[in-house]
C-alpha cells in the first residue's frame, strides 16, 4: 500500500499487521474482496473464542464511514489489547471458551484510502440498507438519492458490496448465537458520547428496549464513574433512511436477543478544545492532539469489556419473560414516556 498516504492507510496497515502477528490465535476471513487503483482490498472479519456450539456473541464494528477513522482505531486498539493479553490472562482464556468475539474493524476500506465518508461509489453505507424511514427525515442528513456528489448519498437502490457483506455476516452470527450484542463505533455528533439503539428510521419503540435498559442499569451500578454516555433511540436525535442495524432488526427471524448499539463519539468536544481542527476535514471527526487521541483510544475500553463480561455472564439469556416484561415497561417510562 506504499502508493497511498500513511494517514489514510494506517488502519488498514494496522489490521494487516495484527493478522500477520496473531493469526494463530484467531480465525479471520474476507467478507468481500475489493480493489482500489489496482491494489487488492478486503473487508476483514476476525473471530476469537467458542466456535463449536451456539453461544453468546459480541461483535465490534468500525470504519463504516471512511473519514471517521477514530472508530476503527478504537476497535483495533481493543482487539490488539485482547490479543496481547491472551497468552497470560487466565480470565480472558476462560471467557473465550464460553463466548465468541467478532470484529469487523474497517467496513469501508476504500473510504479510508480515499479520505471520504462514502465508499468507492460515494455511497454512505449507513444510508444504504433497503429500509425506508416512516415520516420525514432530516433533509440530506437522513439520506438522499439526488447525487453521489452530495453527502449522505444512499445509492441508486441496490445494496453496496460492503453493506451486503456486513449484513450477511451478522445474519450468520445470529444463527450461531444465543445472544448477539453489537457495538458499531462512529464519531462526529455533538459534545457528548452517545450510545444509540434502534430505531433510526422510526420513532416506534424498539422491541429489545427492555434488554438495553437492563444493560444500562448493570453498567451504571458496576461503573458509576463511567456514566458519561447519552443512551437513547437514534430517532430521538435524527431520523434516517437505510440504517443497517434497523434493517437487521426488522428482518430478524430468530428468537435469541439481538441488541445493536451505535457508539457515536462526540467530536464537537474535540473541536471546541482545539478549534484549529476545523481547518482539516478529518478534524471534524477525529481528535488531532496526541494526548487527546490516546485518551479516546482507551476511553471506551470499560464499555467494551462490560459487553464481553455481560455475554460471559449470559446476562441477556438469564432474563425471564416476566422480567423482560417489567424491564420493557420501565424502559418505556424512561425513553418513551
Amino acid at each position: 500500500m506504499a502508493k497511498f498516504s500513511f494517514e489514510h492507510a494506517f488502519e488498514l496497515d494496522t489490521l494487516k499487521r495484527l493478522v500477520a502477528q496473531h493469526q494463530d490465535r484467531f480465525r479471520h476471513q474476507s467478507l468481500v474482496d475489493l480493489s482500489y487503483r489496482g491494489e487488492p482490498l478486503a473487508v476483514t472479519a476476525i473471530e476469537l473464542g467458542q466456535q463449536d456450539k451456539p453461544c453468546p456473541t459480541v461483535l465490534f464494528v468500525g470504519g463504516v464511514h471512511g473519514v471517521e477513522r477514530i472508530g476503527a482505531q478504537v476497535v483495533l486498539a481493543f482487539l490488539s489489547s485482547l490479543l496481547n493479553r491472551l497468552p497470560w490472562d487466565t480470565h480472558l482464556q476462560a471467557l473465550l471458551k464460553e463466548i465468541r468475539l467478532a470484529f469487523v474493524p474497517v467496513v469501508n476500506p476504500l473510504g479510508f484510502l480515499r479520505g471520504s465518508r462514502g465508499n468507492g461509489n460515494n455511497v454512505d453505507l449507513m444510508r444504504n440498507a433497503p429500509i425506508e424511514a416512516s415520516g420525514k427525515v432530516t433533509f440530506m442528513l437522513g439520506g438522499q438519492r439526488l447525487s453521489p456528489k452530495l453527502p449522505w448519498y444512499r445509492g441508486s437502490g441496490e445494496m453496496e458490496a460492503e453493506t451486503s457483506a456486513l449484513i450477511q455476516y451478522v445474519k450468520g452470527l445470529q444463527l450461531e448465537s444465543t445472544s448477539l450484542l453489537c457495538l458499531d463505533a462512529h464519531s462526529g455528533f455533538g459534545l457528548n458520547d452517545h450510545i444509540w439503539f434502534p430505531y433510526a428510521h422510526s420513532d416506534k419503540p424498539f422491541e429489545g428496549m427492555g434488554y438495553i435498559y437492563h444493560l444500562k442499569r448493570l453498567f451504571e451500578a458496576a461503573y458509576p464513574h463511567h456514566g458519561h454516555y447519552r443512551l437513547g433511540p437514534q430517532s430521538h436525535f435524527y431520523r434516517t433512511h437505510g440504517d443497517i442495524w434497523d434493517y437487521l432488526v426488522v428482518n430478524n427471524t430468530g428468537t435469541a436477543p439481538f441488541i445493536p448499539l451505535t457508539l457515536e463519539m462526540g467530536s464537537w468536544a474535540w473541536l471546541r478544545k482545539n478549534p484549529r481542527q476545523v481547518l482539516s476535514f478529518s478534524g471534524y471527526f477525529n481528535p488531532q492532539k496526541p494526548h487527546r487521541h490516546h485518551r479516546i483510544l482507551r476511553r471506551h475500553f470499560i464499555l467494551m469489556q462490560f459487553l464481553m463480561d455481560s455475554a460471559y455472564g449470559r446476562v441477556l439469556e438469564q432474563v425471564s419473560p416476566a422480567q423482560l416484561g417489567l424491564l420493557t415497561h420501565d424502559a418505556h417510562r424512561y425513553w418513551v414516556k
